[in-house]
């Protein structure tokens, strides 16, 4: 390992053990999901505020002036705030930066009102620019006026200024490394957040390792996507993910939920993908499609489970009218399956997390399922994962990739339900238990128990059922019985035991004897 990438990884370490620590000690009785919003709604202030500051020093560098006396000249102000705003699609003024905050707090002079309309100013630098819609509502759910967080101003701002003083003391550098390793130590925190959300966890993430297998089979052969795209994006830890694997040049997202759309958002700022370089926006995906008649280099997701929607009117939608059927109002696993298909370009690669039960289940989407292998032909492969992988919810869960023109009619089927690492709460994929799905994708060979390639034969004798145990035998054989050592075993025993018991009786008849004298 070299000696940045050592630096790097015990500045990562000592962030997330640090940050976690100040969530832990300052959330006091509040819930974790709702302490969240605060403390990562802080970091990413804090995150814009010293992005400000880094690029004020340099356009000043030649100049004798600090931000704070350029901002007062009336004659450099408005070019100032342009050229700022211009690069980073915000502004925000030197009396609301991090770091004034905080020495009003060590002064003693903070109060939660002040920090408030700071963080409306960042929201209102916006407006008329082309970031607008990227920034507009990133800190509505760090509600400051929040009873939860004390019921005066005084008991809220002595709150909140705790967690500015423990973050202030943090080390966040901001040159590429750093700004690695501080988004990194946000997505950690988004991590032990969801692990102590329960059910709710699954609405904002999807685990690391599993993230990596989809970005890694997606980005396969491609140096550059130009488009990736993710209709359930949660945090947008999926859509990053690609990002480590190959150069992304645009990443596209939707997501229901107003909070988890908000962290996606921030996150994605926070690991250095410009405002520009991203679109996101918040609804329902089966709904209302903001990408309507786009098609992507790259789909990936992780949607919620056999969730409930409305079919109505759904097969006059170009989405989903050829397939002359629409998934159960009770499951709509598949419907997010063919909206991905219809944004999914000619030449790319989809990568989708589903409940077995899209392997096998009849009616509706035993329909759809055959018209995907038999008329489209863009199923690629089926990758079996171990149970208890995700947080929310113990299952066992399926990888499915799509591929459209794809020169061959078979299907890859790898089971790897049974190779994981258990642990406390939920189970692990190991890096070598990842690198060998991956590797067995890549080469699409049979694998004794492991992995198996159908051909379109094979799956129409299955009735285009796609139950993994059909395809890949994992039965282990057990060893043929000796019954003859069996049995003689057996007498051997019963001599042994009848031995014992006749010494056992002379024993017996010993002790009744002396008892009598």
């Amino acid at each position: 390992m070299s000696d940045t990438h050592t630096v790097q990884a015990t500045q990562q370490a000592e962030l997330q053990r640090r940050l976690w620590s100040i969530a832990s000690d300052l959330r006091g009785n509040m819930d974790a999901s709702e302490f969240r919003n605060y403390i990562l709604g802080l970091i990413f202030y804090r995150f814009l505020s010293d992005r400000v500051s880094e690029y004020v020093k340099g356009l000043l560098s030649n100049d004798d002036l600090t931000f704070a006396e350029a901002y007062a000249d009336d004659e450099v102000r408005d070019e100032l705030v342009a050229d700022i705003t211009n690069a980073m699609g915000f502004f925000i003024a030197p009396e609301y930066l991090f770091e004034t905050l905080v020495a009003s707090a060590q002064a003693g002079d903070f109060d939660v009102e002040k920090l408030q309309t700071a963080v409306n100013a960042v929201q209102t630098s916006t407006i008329g620019e082309s970031s607008e819609e990227d920034f507009r509502g990133l800190f509505d759910d760090m509600d400051l006026n929040s009873t939860r967080l004390g019921n005066t101003v005084a008991e809220r701002s002595a709150l909140m200024q705790k967690v500015l003083l423990n973050l202030a003391d943090l080390d966040m550098g901001h040159d590429e490394v750093q700004i690695d390793v501080l988004g990194d130590a946000y997505e950690y925190l988004i991590g032990q957040f969801a692990a102590n959300a329960g059910k709710k966890a699954g609405e904002f993430y999807t685990p690391q390792q599993i993230s990596k297998l989809l970005a890694r089979i997606v980005s396969k052969g491609h140096d550059k996507l130009q488009s990736v795209y993710d209709p359930t994006m949660g945090s947008g830890s999926l859509l990053l993910r690609v990002g480590d694997y190959t150069t992304v040049g645009n990443y596209y997202g939707q997501e229901l939920n107003r909070t988890t759309y908000n962290l996606g958002r921030m996150n994605l700022l926070m690991h250095g993908v410009n405002y520009n370089q991203f679109s996101v926006q918040q609804g329902d995906t089966l709904e209302i499609d903001y990408f309507e008649g786009q098609q992507f280099d790259a789909v990936v997701a992780n949607p919620p489970y056999s969730a409930k929607w409305n079919t109505e009117g759904k097969l006059d939608d170009e989405r989903f009218r050829k397939y002359g059927k629409t998934a159960p109002k009770s499951k709509a696993d598949f419907a997010f399956v063919q909206h991905m298909l219809a944004h999914l370009n000619s030449n790319g690669t989809m990568a989708v997390v589903l409940p077995h039960g899209v392997l096998f289940r009849g009616a509706a989407e035993g329909v759809i399922r055959r018209y995907m292998i038999e008329q489209d032909n863009v199923l690629d492969a089926v990758i079996g994962l171990p149970a208890n992988l995700f947080f929310g919810t113990s299952i066992p869960t399926t990888v499915l990739v799509f591929k459209k023109n794809r020169a061959t009619q078979d299907i890859l089927f790898i089971d790897a339900s049974s190779e994981f690492e258990k642990g406390k709460n939920q189970n692990n994929l190991t890096d070598q238990q990842l690198e060998k799905i991956v590797t067995t994708y890549d080469n699409r060979n049979d694998i004794d128990k492991y992995a198996h390639v159908a051909s379109r034969d094979e799956i129409i004798e299955n009735d285009y059922n796609l139950n993994i145990p059909r395809y890949v035998d994992t039965f282990e054989e057990e060893e043929p019985i000796d019954l003859a050592e069996v049995n003689k075993e057996l007498v051997e025993i019963d001599a042994e035991i009848a031995k014992l018991e006749a010494e056992f009786e002379a024993m017996a008849a010993d002790l009744v004897e002396t008892s009598e004298e």
